[in-house]
């Protein structure tokens, strides 16, 4: 009995490992952590006096973007390597 409950829980943790990286590497909170990094940089463009606040705050969330999609790139290199 007890080690039904045992592997019971070690199948709902693996449950939860699994939702976490699917979670870490989806679109979804890709997308989010765009949209909230481009609001706060026109905020502080906004609050700087910065020109063109809306256009020039593409530039940094369009680079998030661009790291976060090059990692996988590089995460499957450097397996390959080590």
């Amino acid at each position: 009995m007890n080690l039904e409950k045992e592997i019971a829980a070690i199948r709902l943790r693996n449950k939860r490992v699994e939702a976490d990286k699917a979670w870490e590497t989806s679109f979804t909170r890709k997308g989010i952590i765009a949209v909230l990094t481009y609001m706060v940089i026109v905020l502080f463009f906004f609050a700087a006096g910065l020109p063109k606040p809306f256009i020039n705050s593409l530039v940094p969330t369009i680079g998030f973007l661009l790291s976060t999609f090059s990692l996988s790139l590089f995460k499957r290199w450097w397996l390959k390597r080590v």
